[in-house]
């Protein structure tokens, strides 16, 4: 479309609205600027929305990283049915399962004939089961796609840490890549070394990861039988890590990165101009952890929570991962259910309806009619508004349809030619005066503004404040949000795992200990770090007395600077306040890596308690500080 000033006039669009289009001859399409997505990178941006499957032998064994000398007969799901976990993840707008097929204890869920640890030799289906395959089936049936995560760390393998494992390792990845039809994603955990069981040797191993996997064959490995999995997350791989656990991607979040090794500060945001398109994945649970624990009941998002989330992960250009941990019976539990299906709700309807339907758009400048304005409501990637070279600031306006109030803003980039918008600020004009909703940086994949209230607006102005090159937006729509159904809360599914409600601190180190009981791991109690002259004291009284076989300890899964969890513990019981018994004691094993919940029996099993003495006396690391986000108690042992 071409206009000059008559025609701008015309439309009400003057020249303090919209600068003079430039007069040029250029037509076809822009070169690409920078680094741009590779194909099966490119698919990846489109899928949004996937969930994470943690079930395994840690199901069992109620812990988040497994020894790896656990007995295969622990895997006894009672009641598993892949088609209910792919249904809530699929009612949540998952478009996708990525299911662990073994974690770092080494238990595999796929009957391969590389190692005994695996489900070959569990009761479930009388060693004929295969949950991988079960998974990946029902995956299919239901429209969504499949990936798989394989630990590199394995604390169950003899060889661990020598040539040999990687051998083992390498037949691993292929038997999955050849098993189990199209894979969309291979996912490599970055945790590996240490102590573990390695065959019965019971030691740590350190490695050199980089040097031991060699981690660009790796990748082409998978690729040779899986050229459109993305890899997740080494230097080489097609997708990185958002450098935290908690579901926030940075913002703005760029998604290239330089050209040297995982940097956490950089993952996080980006980094713009990058020599890499190696865009973040933003990966959190639905439950403080990655696998079920009965304790956690009362600790589910909710699904204001997740609306939250996704603003922080797809609506800033990410792809959300959430992990949805199927209970004991293999099935997930009920009132997670409840809330993606609420969730999922919400945020279908919220995008059903485009409110730019029958809008009318204009720019500032463009490239032609392949290019024009109106290109970013025709609902196509492919298709995209973009300007001539020498133009890399310009202004968009629609003309909206009367009457229609809107809170959502989503805008897209067309992300083959690059990313070429650096800010960008959205405008309304209301009453008839213009007024800036909203200014950032990177637009990438998408971007959604979510404003305060719903507004009604005659026109909507997308400028682009700077740019390394014409801008390429493929889209610029407008929606009104729906929310949630509300889902109640409640307290555990497992009798034998103690309320908080009623507890109190009678004495601690320092103030803010109450954070440890508000049953939201999220609130930390930080204190300086303890000596063993002076350790870290907490003492909870429970309100009444009551049989306690043990207690759990949550640390922060927040990334953290110049903080940490205890090392070790010292736990005393009493039923007066006054005398007092020890109840057990020794070191927190893996907490400053897996920052997962511990939960830890006392010696000689349960007895009556009222009151909980706990002392720490180190930090996992050296740190200033020591920081915990919960605690609890349960009557029967772990």
């Amino acid at each position: 479309m071409t206009l000059d000033r008559r025609t701008l006039i015309a439309s009400g669009l003057a020249a303090g609205a919209m600068p003079a289009l430039p007069v040029t001859a250029q037509t076809g399409a822009p070169r690409p600027r920078g680094a741009t997505p590779s194909k099966r990178q490119l698919a990846w941006h489109g899928h949004e929305q996937y969930a994470f499957i943690h079930f395994s032998i840690n199901t069992f064994t109620d812990k988040e990283w497994g020894y790896g000398d656990e007995s295969p007969t622990l895997f006894a799901p009672t009641d598993f049915d892949p088609d209910q976990i792919v249904a809530a993840a699929k009612s949540a707008n998952m478009r996708g399962i990525i299911l662990t097929a073994k974690h770092h204890d080494g238990f595999c869920l796929w009957p391969t004939q590389l190692t005994e640890h695996c489900i070959r030799n569990s009761p479930y289906k009388n060693g004929k089961g295969d949950i991988v395959g079960e998974m990946e089936q029902a995956a299919r049936r239901a429209g969504l796609k499949f990936g798989v995560y394989l630990s590199p760390w394995d604390r169950n393998h003899p060889e661990y840490g020598r040539p040999a494992y990687i051998d083992y390792f390498r037949k691993q990845i292929v038997e999955l890549c050849t098993r189990y039809g199209e894979l969309f994603e291979f996912w490599f955990d970055g945790a590996n070394g240490g102590d573990g069981y390695y065959g019965g040797a019971r030691e740590t191993r350190k490695i050199d990861a980089p040097a031991y996997y060699d981690w660009p064959s790796m990748i082409a490995l998978v690729h040779q039988y899986q050229p459109m999995a993305c890899t997740f997350d080494p230097l080489g791989a097609d997708i990185r890590w958002v450098g935290n656990e908690d579901g926030v991607a940075g913002d703005p979040c760029w998604p290239t990165m330089p050209n040297h090794p995982y940097v956490q500060s950089e993952g996080n945001s980006g980094v713009r101009g990058g020599a890499l398109w190696w865009p973040a994945e933003t990966n959190t649970s639905i439950r403080p952890g990655w696998f079920y624990h009965s304790d956690e009941d009362s600790k589910v998002r909710s699904p204001e929570n997740l609306i939250r989330y996704y603003d922080t992960s797809v609506a800033r250009g990410t792809n959300m991962h959430l992990n949805l941990p199927p209970d004991r019976r293999g099935r997930i539990p009920d009132q997670d259910a409840k809330i993606l299906k609420s969730f999922g709700d919400a945020i279908r309807a919220s995008f059903a309806t485009d409110l730019t339907r029958g809008a009318v758009a204009h720019a500032s400048s463009e490239r032609g009619v392949a290019f024009a304005a109106g290109k970013v409501l025709d609902g196509k990637r492919e298709t995209y508004w973009t300007t001539p070279d020498e133009v890399t600031t310009a202004s968009l306006v629609l003309d909206l349809p009367p009457g229609r109030a809107f809170d959502l803003i989503r805008i897209r980039e067309h992300l083959p030619l690059g990313i070429r918008v650096t800010k960008f600020a959205v405008d309304a004009e209301v009453a008839g005066t213009w007024r800036e909703l909203a200014a950032h940086e990177c637009i990438s994949a998408q971007r959604i503004i979510r404003l305060e209230t719903p507004i009604i607006a005659r026109r909507v102005r997308l400028r682009i404040i700077e740019g390394t090159a014409g801008p390429a937006i493929s889209e610029l729509s407008l929606f009104r949000s729906v929310a949630p159904v509300p889902v109640p809360a409640i307290v555990s599914s497992d009798p034998t795992v103690l309320s908080t409600a009623a507890w109190r601190i009678v004495s601690a180190t320092t103030a803010g200990a109450d954070k440890l009981l508000d049953n939201d791991a999220k609130t930390i109690w930080v204190t300086p770090a303890p000596t063993a002259a002076r350790p870290v004291v907490v003492t909870v009284d429970m309100g009444a007395e009551r049989s306690v076989a043990g207690f759990s300890l949550t640390p922060s899964r927040q990334v953290m600077t110049g903080a940490a969890p205890p090392k070790g513990y010292l736990v005393e019981v009493s039923r007066d306040g006054r005398v007092w018994q020890p109840a057990g004691g020794g070191e927190l094993p893996n907490i400053a890596y897996a920052l997962s919940t511990q939960r830890l029996n006392f010696t000689g099993g349960a007895r009556p308690v009222r009151y909980l003495r706990l002392s720490f006396g180190e930090t996992a690391v050296p740190a200033a500080r020591l920081a915990i986000a919960g605690i609890g108690a349960f009557s029967r042992p772990r």
